[in-house]
């Protein structure tokens, strides 16, 4: 906690340089716990990759003959996939490069953002790709749980192609009660994660186990030869199926992603231990089936067991993807938080469901858009092979993304030494691109949709965050330096009323416009004033003890900057209770009265963006939530003052 009389400014608080997290609550080491906690959230989505990936890498439409050497070297992309995208790029290099222990695109274009002038045109480069592989990763959002569901319900048409028509019903059905459960919290259902994707992964590895016995020759496609061989014999068809073998990565980003929620050691322990070994058995189980029974590629997971067992592995799939949705839906909740306090998103209603993990949050507006689009998907492809080709470009292109802002890390945080970061960044950048260039050969596909999909949400973040900029530098131009202006009041002060007065402004420097309205209206000015500046940093939290900075201008009036990091929601009640521990200063809320400016945007022909997207932007921003609410502002002492703003 900092109070103080020293000046300090807008520019002097922009970033932190450092900021600890001694007391995050998982940065105390690395436990089983934590492990298997990680392996009921984080490994949902690249966990029930075994139920659709292979089927869709053998899809008649590829145009592979079927062969022996066909298994052996896509069972040898499939392994070394694993080993060079999610072992070594991710788990070992990338989630290296955490904002204090967060990990996830946003953080990662937060942390990168450091090495970069502030408005400079590196920083806007920065900006623009972090937010891009964001916005694809609403496309994945979206994909996610309706191929994970539709996979596993398409189950039953082993059993009986007469229930073939009961498939999407049954899906939509799982997946509205899925949507529906969200305002509950998963503070409840997440305790049944972890054991119920034990039983998963366990249940796939014995799956596997017990086909590779039957042939324990496929264990030879470790082999790289086989897949490189598989590659130059087959050509485009060959590379068409690289883009079917990137199924088994989809999840991937979610260990990058998820890593502030557990640690990177129990991450790490629970891929190398249960996960990446279960799925290795189950891929190469089923890759031994296919050379013992070709016949079983029309659906190869569910033909691993004997009949008797396919319908009790439907209610366990089902379950599984459940909880894979379940944590990719979770994953955007938490992501259009972090994207709503680093200014790219406008404000909307937030709900914690969790008293005790603040990460667990409920955001009604996102949570009913996604399930509208998820039904949509789920109508539109009708069959998870028809989305498989949608599901690879949301993907890989937030993959690349991430490689490209991990570069910036390495070099210029890590200060790693040239050479070296251009041949690990190149290394993975050539898989990266090879996996994205075959995906993009299923645009027509359906690879346009999560483009599509992605592509308006670029817009809209965009348009919102230069919209905000293009306020704040007006505001500026033409704002009235508060100092000076406090100190001309004070000469010949208004009469003073008894309360205190808090008004939130959008720069230390400057006079809000609510103050100048009351003073214009009123005429009286009230024996305290505050004017508080509410900071989002670029790190995911900020310690209580450097949340606070005050400066008394005299007579009764301050200037107060309130930080809060992108993993943090800003509570005005935690507010004045830091700056009563921290002063002599004491509220009465009953006579505290809060003044906000409810401005109204109109778009002019003023240099800024271009009409339309000034059009647009007026438009969200008269849509965007209320500041009060989103800042926890009592209801009865809210003083709102309004103003017509050009831009």
């Amino acid at each position: 906690m900092s109070v103080s009389n020293p000046e300090f400014s807008e520019s002097s608080l922009l970033r932190p340089v450092e900021i600890s997290r001694e007391d995050h609550p998982h940065k105390k080491g690395a436990s089983i716990s934590l492990m298997f906690a990680a392996i009921g959230v984080v490994f949902g989505d690249i966990g029930t990759s075994p139920l659709y990936a292979l089927k869709e890498c053998f899809s008649p439409e590829h145009g592979i003959p079927f062969s022996p050497d066909a298994v052996y070297g896509v069972i040898s992309m499939v392994f070394w996939a694993f080993a060079i995208v999610v072992s070594l790029k991710y788990v070992l290099f990338v989630m290296r490069a955490n904002n204090h222990g967060e990990g996830g695109i946003l953080a990662l274009m937060a942390l990168a953002l450091r090495t970069a002038p502030v408005n400079s045109k590196r920083s806007l480069l920065i900006i623009m790709a972090g937010v891009f592989g964001a916005c694809m990763f609403y496309g994945d959002a979206i994909i996610t749980p309706a191929i994970s569901v539709l996979s596993a319900v398409e189950g039953l048409e082993v059993i009986s192609s007469d229930l073939t028509r009961y498939v999407i019903p049954i899906t939509i059905f799982i997946l509205v009660i899925l949507f529906f459960i969200q305002k509950t919290g998963t503070d409840l259902v997440g305790k049944l994660f972890g054991p119920i994707m034990m039983v998963w992964f366990i249940a796939i590895g014995l799956m596997g186990v017990h086909q590779v016995i039957l042939n324990p020759a496929i264990f030879a496609a470790i082999n790289p030869l086989f897949a490189i061989r598989f590659l130059i014999e087959h050509s485009l068809q060959g590379f068409i199926v690289l883009g079917a073998v990137f199924l088994v990565l989809t999840g991937a980003e979610a260990l990058y992603a998820d890593m502030g929620h557990f640690g990177l050691k129990p991450i790490r322990m629970g891929w190398f231990f249960i996960v990446m070994p279960c799925l290795l058995l189950n891929y190469f189980g089923q890759g031994a089936m296919f050379l013992n029974n070709p016949e079983t590629i029309t659906n190869p997971f569910f033909l691993m067991v004997p009949e008797f067992l396919v319908f009790p592995l439907v209610i366990l799939a089902t379950a599984a993807t459940v909880i894979a949705s379940q944590a990719v839906i979770s994953g955007a909740f938490s992501m259009t938080s972090q994207a709503i306090l680093l200014g790219f998103v406008p404000r909307m209603k937030v709900r914690h469901t969790s008293d005790r993990e603040i990460g667990q949050i409920y955001m009604p507006l996102v949570n009913w858009a996604l399930l509208i689009l998820v039904i949509a998907v789920v109508l539109a492809f009708k069959k998870s092979e028809n989305l498989a080709a949608a599901y690879g470009i949301a993907v890989t292109t937030t993959m690349i993304v991430t490689t490209f802002l991990a570069a910036i890390v390495m070099r210029v945080v890590w200060r790693w030494n040239t050479l070296l970061v251009t041949l690990v960044i190149s290394a993975f950048l050539v898989v990266d691109l090879a996996f994205l260039t075959a995906n993009l050969l299923k645009i027509m596909e359906g690879g346009w949709f999560p483009l599509l999909l992605g592509a308006a949400c670029f817009l809209l973040l965009m348009t919102w965050y230069q919209g905000r900029k293009i306020l704040r530098q007006n505001a500026m131009n033409n704002g009235i330096e508060l100092k000076g202006f406090i100190e001309a009041l004070m000469q010949h002060p208004p009469h003073r009323v008894e309360g205190t007065a808090v008004f939130l402004t959008a720069h230390v420097d400057y006079i809000p416009v609510s103050f100048l309205h009351n003073l214009k209206h009123n005429h009286v000015l009230h024996e305290r004033v505050f004017f508080l500046k509410v900071s989002i940093w670029d790190v995911p939290y900020v310690k209580d003890s450097e949340r606070i900075t005050l400066r008394d201008l005299g007579n009764g009036i301050y200037v107060v900057r309130a930080v809060y990091g992108f993993n943090e929601t800003p509570d005005m009640g935690q507010i004045i209770e830091l700056i009563e521990k921290a002063s002599d200063l004491k509220f009465d809320l009953m006579n505290t009265s809060f003044f906000l400016s409810r401005d109204t945007i109109v778009s002019t022909e003023i240099p800024g963006m271009a009409i339309w997207r000034e059009k647009l932007f007026c438009w969200m921003y008269q849509n965007a939530g209320r500041q009060s609410d989103f800042f926890k502002i009592p209801a009865n002492r809210l003083v709102e003052l309004g103003a017509k703003v050009e831009i």
